[in-house]
């Protein structure tokens, strides 16, 4: 299976879609609290790709499903994910002053109110599941329990504590295993929680589960190359941050090249799971060749 040799489209129209759901959200009425919900508007309207509620909703048509059945929780990984990036510009972090081209909210609102937004967007993601998501209530709350499962201490948070505390063995098990804690388990679980929403079939169930877990490793591998070889601007944040850090990456441990390589290699065995997992999942292909291809 052939990597695509240029940057392959990507699915503009879910893009706005969720941008357009996100727009009308808001979070208080509360006057006292205007400021904090100003902060957290301002990261989560911020621009980026939103591939992560993409996913979600690309992961619904290829089970046979709208758009308007799986936004609320789609919404919510975006949600989530805008916290940990609060958190993660953070001095006391990765101490990042740009994001999506845009200073960061820390910089914006002061680090005491940036800790809170970040806060208050993980409570309202979980509020905007139990309040807004349509479905039967026992696969709404198995969804709900798998994407809170994504970000705790076996998933999102605790892949942050083991980049930070460098605890993850140094080689290329260990390397993945970080990074299939830190970024990978939000990312499968944008695929993983409709299909606990919505059941499948036991061929499109293990394919697609094998595709989230391959797909949150090739972002990673992409990212780490576009750390080093991207264009600031078009990045939206600071070149060579990873490096700044210490932190090992694809890059740093493996080399440029062999890092472009396990990425070919991950992308390939991302597309051979979507081949099983058979359904309408030429979106998810689309947002695969994307993510290889991708320079921001």
């Amino acid at each position: 299976m052939n990597a695509p040799a240029r940057q392959a489209e990507y699915p503009v129209a879910l893009q706005r879609a969720v941008d357009a759901y996100l727009e009308q959200l808001r979070f208080s009425e509360e006057t006292t609290t205007a400021g904090l919900e100003e902060a957290m508007r301002y990261s989560l309207l911020a621009g980026g790709k939103r591939i992560r509620p993409v996913l979600a909703l690309a992961t619904a048509e290829a089970l046979g499903h709208t758009q308007d059945d799986v936004m609320a929780l789609a919404a919510a990984i975006e949600l989530i994910h805008t916290y940990s990036l609060i958190h993660d510009d953070l001095p006391a972090m990765d101490d990042d002053e740009l994001r999506r081209g845009k200073p960061t909210c820390h910089v914006v609102y002061g680090e005491d109110v940036a800790i809170l937004a970040g806060d208050g967007l993980f409570a309202e993601a979980i509020k905007l599941v139990l309040d807004e998501q349509d479905g039967d209530p026992e696969r709404v709350l198995r969804a709900l329990r798998h994407l809170v499962a994504a970000i705790s201490v076996s998933g999102m948070v605790g892949g942050q504590y083991v980049d930070v505390k460098e605890t993850a063995p140094h080689d290329q098990a260990g390397l993945r295993h970080l990074h299939e804690l830190k970024t990978g388990r939000l990312i499968a679980a944008a695929i993983e929680c409709p299909l606990l929403l919505f059941g499948a079939g036991e061929a499109a169930t293990m394919g697609l589960r094998r595709f989230a877990a391959e797909l949150g490793v090739l972002f990673q591998i992409v990212d780490d190359i576009l750390d080093v070889t991207g264009d600031e601007a078009a990045l939206g944040k600071p070149q060579g941050s990873d490096e700044r850090h210490g932190k090992r990456t694809y890059v740093s441990v493996f080399g440029l090249e062999k890092a472009r390589e396990l990425a070919r290699e991950s992308h390939h065995n991302a597309r051979a799971a979507l081949a099983d997992a058979g359904g309408q999942t030429a979106t998810l292909e689309q947002i695969t060749d994307y993510i290889l291809t991708r320079d921001t």
